[in-house]
């Protein structure tokens, strides 16, 4: 009987449909145990083999667990709003919902074919109006809260309100706007119920603010840093700008501090959590207040270096500051604005990481020196940044590497106040080195000292204080785009009122393009039913807005981010329609106990999501601040990607061995026209482009052979291998174990389908251990004790491997377990039912299929694991080597508690070493118990 791993796998995968193999109940007896993947958002091109790594990884573990007896949740849905789909929209005018689903049943299809053990009948979508419901609930929950720092938490804005109306806001110690003014309780409660309003939003968790973001006029939108790369967007590549827009913001500031402390109380990679702490970029030193020579205003920066503030030689702005409009002199404007213009065009990462290049502009503005009084030339440059610290810094070219290279580049003065200190580009001062300033309150003091003096002494002057700072800043929560999830607001006299949670979801409208207006209003803007009536709690028509009883909906969506902030938790209880989960399902759940996901996530979905947890916490909704105990980043599967060579200016291709010294262009070729020997199939690739119809090539021994390198696998490198084609060839039991036995689940490794057919003949070994060419085979035979010591010795190996994550030495554990039992003619049920057990999360399909030829009924999802009996391991005979004058001429096995005596009697007593002596008396017989018995004759 032949392995057909085609049949096998579609017939388990219809039980596990059928019968709902894998769903989770919320309450059971068994211990708990949750399994998450950061789930996919569904393209249009489908999975290809780098896309399932992580999924593999965590199903092995999932289905572990529930063979050690636990009750796992391991949930699958779809992150389904998103520009791309929005993009094909507007280029083909289908409403991206179809897309959507399309691509959602591609997804579907092809995780399914892989095998994964999820519990679908969870599933989400955050483009589904009964899932983006509560989505809508958690912004209205934010925007009815603030942040109060004594006790380091998010409480209700009805109780902030009481406090501002029994004792104004002196004493709040909240996180809010910095421009917030004092007032008494009689001023406040003087106030109009617009006027309260618009001062609240300076303190909600989610507030509307007018914010620099990063604008890309191609697509309309406001982009995220990480949808940026190199200056343009990551999607088609269009330039980004800087530009002011008002912006619905969350304020994860507040969280800065518990964002940090709460790294330490997880068990997730140290990168990610490195990255998240640079991130944060929690700084502890001063404020300081410089006054601006001629103008009524100040500029206040951030140091964590005030002893250095008599080396201050001038200051720089960022070129976005407020002020320098307002400080900029007439004979300087020209520059200024120009400058100004050209940063725009920079994306803050591009800034952030661009030390060698030196630009900037002189405002004509001085400000004063907080001690000596002395005029401090005013200077914008672009490697400040107005989103960290205050947009300022008080520049000390002594002390700072880009203050140096500005100020020498510019011939700005560079004061040295630090003994012993080289003024140059390589020696700069470092906090050993003694304060020379010409000043009597910390001359001669080292930085500790000097630091706690200046401080002191501004705050004596009211210009200045001790303070901690986080380069974190809020975040931008809207975006002027369609497919997004609709903000349960509307306008009241342009101030933003929250529609009650009773009527939701408030769901997207139809539009009939999905380009931003004409007047450049964010696609939303196009919908001619987009009104809120306060009268009927329903969306109407535009027309009927008069700003009594209808009013303007708001014509931003949420990010992408959004849906992905809660799904974890709505897992648990996704069908609830009352509420976003139940308290019974998250104090069963409790928390995430291993998620899987990509590191690129690090300071986008994985903090913001750790932010969304700690506000969910402070409510009351949820018992832990932290939602996943445990994270791994799995790595990536690079593609071999393969390159043809065009001579410049021609359309001629030469063959990568007649290259040499030639200036040749390397073209992107796709995979499937190559074969294993890298030629290429020159007929498909010319009909593959119109450009390469009449290309001439130019080949090497008859051939064309391409060029390789290992890339990341993408559809723009051609380079992408379809796991449909790898799932009709060899099985998805194969697809499985060979993504795990590439490497070490964290490390990036290349994808080579030749390598696959190792993996294959395993799977065709395994199945001959229980059939033949008559059937199954297995038997009821006593073990032999070899069996089982092989049979634990793999118990015991994959057992640890699993725990530690370690799945590609499983799989050689594996290889190694049916190369032994094949050697020793294995047929006992004792032995080879255990080991399916033991394959079972690694290659589903041929388990169960096997499983149930042994007679037993349901899945083998529902086995126990095997246990591990060390006994098994512990060797009681040995195989003596037998030797004659040195030369090993035979084995004996014999008990390993054997005297001496009694060993060499049993030698001597041995047929073949009696044929060996011929009748001759041995001269002396040499025995190492254990070792080794050399006859020397």
């Amino acid at each position: 009987m032949r392995y057909d791993f085609n049949t096998i796998e579609k017939k388990w995968q219809d039980y596990w449909a059928k019968n709902q193999t894998f769903k989770a109940e919320n309450n059971s007896e068994k211990p708990k145990y949750y399994v998450l993947d950061m789930f996919p958002y569904p393209s249009g091109a489908g999975l290809h083999v780098g896309h399932p790594l992580g999924y593999i990884a965590s199903d092995i573990y999932a289905r572990y667990k529930r063979h050690k007896g636990f009750n796992v949740l391991h949930p699958q849905g779809y992150d389904s709003f998103g520009l791309p789909a929005e993009q094909y929209a507007i280029q083909t005018g289908q409403h991206p919902a179809i897309t959507t689903k399309e691509n959602i049943a591609t997804y579907r299809r092809q995780l399914d074919q892989i095998g994964f053990s999820f519990d679908w009948s969870r599933e989400v979508r955050t483009s589904d109006p009964k899932y983006y419901k509560w989505t809508q609930w958690v912004f209205i929950q934010l925007f009815e809260s603030w942040f109060n720092y004594d006790t380091t938490k998010a409480e209700a804005i009805s109780e902030l309100v009481k406090v501002f109306a029994s004792e104004g806001n002196a004493n709040v110690n909240a996180a809010c706007d910095d421009d917030v003014e004092a007032f008494t309780a009689e001023a406040w409660n003087g106030l109009s119920l617009e006027e309260q309003q618009d001062i609240l939003l300076q303190y909600r968790l989610t507030y509307l603010a007018e914010t620099e973001v990063n604008w890309c006029p191609a697509l309309g939108t406001v982009l995220a840093n990480d949808e940026i790369v190199n200056g343009v967007s990551e999607r088609g590549g269009h330039p980004v700008i800087r530009k002011k827009m008002t912006q619905w913001s969350m304020r994860i500031s507040a969280y800065a501090e518990r964002l940090l402390q709460g790294l330490d109380t997880i068990d997730w990679t140290d990168s990610l959590k490195e990255s998240q702490r640079n991130w944060i970029g929690k700084s502890v030193g001063a404020s300081v207040t410089f006054n601006v020579n001629n103008h009524d205003t100040v500029i206040d920066v951030f140091t964590t270096r005030p002893d250095t503030i008599f080396g201050v030689s001038f200051m720089t702005l960022a070129p976005e500051h407020d002020l320098v409009s307002k400080i900029t002199t007439p004979e300087q404007k020209p520059e200024v604005e120009a400058y100004i213009q050209a940063t725009a065009k920079r994306s803050e990462r591009d800034r952030m990481a661009d030390v060698k290049t030196i630009t900037g502009a002189f405002t004509g503005a001085y400000a004063e020196h907080p001690f000596t009084k002395e005029p401090i030339p005013i200077w914008i440059g672009d490697y400040v940044l107005a989103g960290y610290g205050t947009g300022a810094v008080m520049s000390v070219p002594c002390g700072d590497q880009r203050d140096y290279d500005f100020a020498k580049h510019f011939g700005i003065e560079i004061p040295n106040i630090f003994d012993g200190v080289d003024i140059s580009e390589e020696a700069f001062a470092d906090k050993d080195k003694t304060i020379i300033a010409n000043s009597d309150f910390i001359n001669g003091m080292n930085y500790k000292k000097a630091t706690k003096r200046v401080i002191y002494e501004l705050e004596q002057l009211g210009q200045g204080e001790g303070k901690t700072n986080y380069r974190l800043r809020d975040a931008v929560f809207s975006r002027q785009r369609y497919w997004g999830e609709p903000f349960p607001v509307y306008y009241v006299n342009g101030l933003p009122q929250m529609i009650d949670t009773e009527h939701l979801p408030i769901e997207l409208p139809e539009v009939e393009k999905y380009l931003p207006t004409e007047t450049g209003e964010p696609p939303l803007g196009n919908a001619t039913v987009w009104a809120w009536c306060t009268e009927t709690n329903s969306v109407v028509e535009n027309e009927k807005i008069n700003h009594t009883s209808v009013f303007p909906l708001e014509l931003n969506t949420m990010p992408g981010w959004a849906g992905s902030s809660q799904y974890f938790n709505r897992y648990m209880d996704p069908n609830n329609e009352d509420a976003i989960f139940s308290k019974e399902a998250i104090d069963y759940w409790q928390q995430v106990d291993l998620y899987i996901g990509g590191s690129e996530h690090a300071t986008g979905h994985l903090l913001y999501s750790r932010f969304w947890q700690k506000f969910m916490f402070d409510k009351g909704y949820v018992n832990h601040d932290e939602y996943a105990k445990k994270l791994i980043n799995q790595g990536m599967i690079l593609g071999t990607s393969a390159f043809v060579y065009r001579v410049e200016g021609e359309n001629k291709f030469l063959s990568k061995g007649l290259i040499g010294d030639l200036e040749v262009q390397p073209i992107h070729a796709d995979v499937s026209f190559v074969n294993s020997s890298d030629e290429l199939d020159i007929e498909a690739f010319k009909n593959w482009r119109p450009e390469f119809k009449d290309a001439e090539f130019i080949l090497e021994d008859g051939v064309y052979k391409v060029g390789r390198d290992v890339e990341k696998m993408s559809k723009s490198k051609y380079n992408v291998v379809n796991p449909d084609n790898i799932c009709e060839r060899y099985g998805a039991d194969s697809l499985r174990l060979y993504e795990m036995f590439l490497g070490p689940l964290e490390q990036y490794k290349p994808w080579n389908t030749a390598g696959i057919t190792g993996v294959h003949g395993f799977l065709k070994k395994l199945w001959k251990l229980y059939f033949d060419d008559n059937g199954l085979k297995v038997t009821d035979a006593e073990p032999t004790k070899d069996s089982l010591k092989t049979l634990h010795k793999t118990i015991k190996k994959v057992e640890e491997d699993i725990e530690n994550f370690s799945f590609n030495t499983s799989v050689s554990t594996f290889m190694i377990a049916v190369n032994e039992l094949t050697a020793q003619k294995c047929t006992s049920k004792d032995i080879l039912e255990p080991l399916l057990v033991l394959i079972s999360p690694y290659a589903p399909h041929v388990a169960e299929e096997l499983w149930d030829a042994l007679g037993n009924e349901g899945s083998i999802s529902t086995a126990s694991f095997p246990e591990f009996d060390e006994s098994h391991l512990v060797e009681s005979t040995k195989n003596y080597p037998i030797s004659f004058n040195g030369k090993m001429r035979f084995t004996l096995e014999l008990p390993l508690d054997m005297s001496k005596d009694d060993i060499e009697a049993a030698v001597l007593d041995f047929d073949k070493t009696k044929d060996q002596l011929q009748g001759r008396t041995p001269k002396k017989v040499i025995v190492v118990p254990g070792k080794i018995v050399n006859i020397v004759g």
